[in-house]
């Protein structure tokens, strides 16, 4: 506004933006881009197909198996059995793949070992014939 109190070209710009449609668009993209982040962070990731197609799917699906292996035995042995298993199951892998133990493969190796070495022992338990 002038001084007689008349709106000069930069003063009815800004009372534009400042009030009617402009102020409510503005606020809605406001809105809108303080919400992004929150749906990003609820973003799922892809999920991973087993066997995987890279070096971190293969060792999360490797992990998955161990884990269900893992869940099984512990129903099949005792608490002192299952853990003296656990102990020379790790050893022994542990030992098989110790020229890998600097590659980033290792952990992987350990894990599927150890699973495998389940599944044979629980193989030991089913009935014969099966």
């Amino acid at each position: 506004m002038s001084l007689c109190g008349e709106r000069t070209p930069k003063s009815e710009e800004a009372h534009i933006l400042q009030t009617g449609p402009w102020l409510l668009m503005n606020k809605l993209l406001l809105i809108g881009v303080l919400l992004l982040p929150v749906s990003a962070a609820q973003a799922k990731p892809p999920e991973i197909q087993c066997p995987g197609s890279n070096t971190v799917e293969m060792r999360y699906c490797a992990g998955q198996l161990w884990e269900q292996s893992t869940k099984q035995l512990r129903q099949k042995l005792g608490k002192d059995q299952f853990k003296q298993w656990q102990d020379a199951t790790r050893e022994a892998c542990a030992k098989a793949y110790a020229p890998y133990k600097e590659g980033t493969i290792y952990p992987q190796l350990v894990v599927g070992c150890d699973d495998h070495l389940n599944r044979a022992l629980l193989k030991e338990f089913q009935p014969l014939g099966n």
